[in-house]
């Protein structure tokens, strides 16, 4: 389309070595053949340790995918069994795979793979997922078998994890390897050139085991402000972003741009971190924040509708439990539980206990307008209530010595994923350092069966006990808003979105771009 082609000589002076930029453009590199997303930034690609880059998709696979309803589908593994008294998952490869730089693709890289992430040594936040995996078997170039010491009911979700060569990272730190600069999957794009902090570009796989994609460049340039992001798409810069809902009324009248409003399971809250000595003698006062939040409101004037209030990590998952106390807005409340534990207002209108006011800083992340947002609502709702808390919003996020944090979560996925590993004692994404033995009693439990109906219990137990022990407010869910050039075809606008809103380009293999008028 035109908009990507006015880009394309732009690129061409911040990208040296890309070798499509020229005076005259070949046939492949028509304006039609090109899609140019504004993407955050990246200082390296590694999916097995930093979960949430949306690159990822574009990059690599897993043994499984996610399909057109996050369903399970077959991806690098065409076929597998699952022997449940042997309590063994045994894969069946496709023979046709072959990593970005010609080798073919092997168990021997599934089972490396899977076995960096268990290693404590690399500090993946993906470790808890594979806990129970008590040995991997290689029996041949397309079979691996996992022998779990445990079940693990959602097992089949976590081999979507994208597979890395073992050929291009044996005896390589899985943390500071060049090679997640320049990494090489299996998926249906490749990295083409990579000019830090302004694009990484990539071309079509010709060898994707699905086909070659249709469209035959993809450029991430780099545009971290969500104001401008929406500017670059007005002047065709860029063809596809992600925008905050305030930045989305600005295309009300565009002819255009459409914007896509896709719902998400990802949710914001006070992540409040125990570590801190503060919670030693304020946890109990976590209830009475979390009345102090009108969650309405927030959806309302910083989301402006594009969400909704949060009461539960896995609201949209099936095995969520409405009937768990929600902590709806009531400053009534609030006051009552303030003044049951001994608070009692100052001269200035603040909560004290024991001669100390009642206050904590709460650290919203430098690049996120919305968090941002939210983070200072909250801080002005808890103030009105008698809380003094401030808003930090730091360079960089030093989780070992703040006091909360304005956390984003979520999964659409299996009930397990961002549950068992953000909740969990001592797992790898338990930035809280939050502990309590009936909650990882009751996560243990519904990790452990496939049983619907003890599945259920569980989790239901697991979010009353949430409840009486918080971990985190939880404030709302927000949806993500795209807006994309009205060329760009094959978008799923219905899909179910994770955390940060990834998952858009599930199936970007299919997606095409019609001739502009």
């Amino acid at each position: 389309m035109k908009k990507a082609k006015r880009f394309l000589p732009v690129l061409c002076v911040l990208i040296l070595g890309l070798s499509a930029c020229s005076s005259e453009p070949s046939e492949k590199e028509t304006a039609q053949d090109t899609l140019v997303y504004a993407s955050g930034d990246y200082t390296r690609i590694d999916p097995i340790v930093d979960e949430h880059g949306e690159i990822n998709l574009l990059l690599f696979d897993g043994l499984t995918a996610h399909g057109a309803n996050n369903e399970i589908e077959p991806a690098l593994a065409q076929s597998w069994e699952h022997d449940e008294k042997e309590n063994t998952w045994t894969f069946h490869l496709r023979d046709d795979v072959k990593w970005q730089d010609g080798q073919p693709f092997t168990a021997s890289d599934v089972k490396f793979t899977i076995e960096a992430i268990m290693d404590p040594a690399n500090e993946s936040e993906n470790a808890a997922n594979f806990i129970d995996v008590g040995s991997i078997e290689v029996p041949d170039d397309e079979t691996v078998i996992f022998h779990l010491l445990d079940k693990n009911a959602a097992f089949i979700d976590y081999m979507t994890i994208p597979i890395l060569p073992e050929h291009r990272l044996e005896g390589e730190d899985m943390q500071t390897s060049d090679f997640f600069r320049m990494p090489v999957g299996t998926g249906p794009y490749q990295i083409e050139s990579w000019d830090e902090g302004q694009a990484i570009t990539m071309k079509a796989n010709a060898d994707y085991y699905k086909g070659k994609p249709k469209i035959e460049t993809v450029i991430f340039k780099i545009v971290p402000d969500s104001s401008t992001k929406a500017l670059q798409l007005k002047s065709g810069e860029v063809d596809l972003a992600q925008i905050s809902p305030r930045d989305a009324g600005t295309f009300n009248d565009s002819g255009t741009i459409r914007v896509l409003d896709m719902k998400t399971a990802d949710y914001r809250g006070i992540l409040y971190n125990f570590n801190n000595p503060y919670w030693t003698e304020n946890k109990d006062l976590i209830p009475a924040f979390s009345y102090a939040v009108d969650r309405q409101a927030i959806v309302s004037s910083v989301l402006l509708g594009k969400g909704e209030a949060a009461y539960s990590p896995i609201q949209k998952n099936e095995y969520n439990d409405p009937a768990i106390e929600h902590f709806d807005y009531d400053p009534q409340r609030s006051e009552q539980i303030l003044q049951e534990r001994g608070c009692t207002k100052n001269k200035d209108g603040y909560y004290e206990r024991n001669g100390e006011e009642i206050a904590f800083t709460l650290v919203a992340p430098a690049d996120d307008q919305v968090r941002k947002d939210i983070a200072q609502a909250v801080s002005q709702q808890l103030r009105q209530a008698g809380v003094r808390c401030t808003v930090d919003i730091p360079s960089q996020v030093d989780w070992s010595d703040q006091m909360a944090y304005l956390i984003g979560w979520g999964s659409p996925f299996d009930a397990d994923d961002h549950t068992f590993k953000v909740f969990g004692t001592g797992q790898g994404a338990n930035y809280s350092s939050y502990s309590d033995e009936k909650v990882d009693e009751y996560l243990a439990l519904a990790r452990s069966t496939s049983d619907p109906k003890v599945r259920r219990k569980a989790y239901s137990d697991f979010l009353h006990q949430m409840c009486a022990d918080p971990a985190f407010t939880y404030i709302c869910y927000v949806d993500a808003v795209y807006a994309a050039d009205d060329t760009i075809e094959g978008i799923d606008e219905s899909l179910i979105l994770g955390h940060h809103g990834v998952g858009i380009f599930w199936n970007i293999e299919d997606w095409t771009i019609k001739e502009g008028e």
